[in-house]
């Protein structure tokens, strides 16, 4: 069986020399529905960042939520669990479907959207916006862009949490997904927007893996 991650940078690097950054999202969920191929961080349990952020602070966070990305559901439904009012959303068709196949009697609304172009009536509209190794999967100058976009949809007094691997700005940049570099980080402070908070981390394993856990909060 050909391995998930792998099998996955090959439908990447051919919808980049195609020009789509993103189109292989659908292929890849599409496969996955049709043929069972697993797909590597599909795990179908919220982000143990997400969890850790949530369960660690004083207060849970309220109001409207943005899942970026939202795969299968999970982060979303945990989120819901906790009365915020939230949107979820992926580049996938087939992905969306599976979440509301899932989560049938879910308050989450799931819809399928682009980070790269958001519906306008997204911009500073959610209280928490929470994206996962969304914006390391994208080439050039899509990276700065997403986090960007990301960004321009928190509400004033809102937060982004967002979780990547991370490298070094002298390490190679490896295989997709790509790892951020610290600079890299920086395209989410559009104006108003002030990094409030950054783990820096190493999960264990072979190889193991470093991450960014970082917190941008809007004036």
């Amino acid at each position: 069986m050909e391995d998930p991650r792998a099998h996955a940078r090959e439908l990447a690097r051919e919808s980049i020399a195609r020009g789509d950054a993103t189109g292989w999202f659908e292929q890849l969920y599409r496969e996955s529905e049709r043929d069972g191929l697993a797909i590597s961080w599909v795990d179908l349990a919220p982000n143990p960042y997400l969890v850790e952020w949530l369960y660690g602070r004083s207060a849970s966070p309220s109001g409207r939520a943005l899942v970026v990305g939202c795969g299968y559901g999970d982060d979303a439904e945990l989120l819901a669990a906790l009365g915020l009012e939230v949107v979820a959303f992926d580049i996938s068709p087939t992905a969306v479907d599976h979440c509301r196949s899932r989560f049938p009697e879910s308050p989450a609304q799931y819809v399928v959207a682009d980070v790269l172009a958001p519906p306008p009536e997204w911009t500073g509209a959610f209280d928490l916006v929470f994206e996962a190794y969304t914006v390391q999967v994208l080439p050039g100058a899509a990276r700065a862009a997403c986090a960007r976009s990301i960004a321009g949809m928190v509400a004033p007094g809102g937060i982004v949490l967002a979780v990547a691997r991370s490298r070094r700005q002298e390490d190679p940049e490896g295989l997709m997904p790509w790892p951020l570099t610290r600079e890299e980080l920086d395209a989410f402070l559009i104006p108003g927007m002030r990094l409030t908070n950054l783990r820096e981390l190493v999960e264990p394993g072979d190889p193991p893996v470093p991450r960014f856990v970082a917190e941008f909060s809007r004036h």
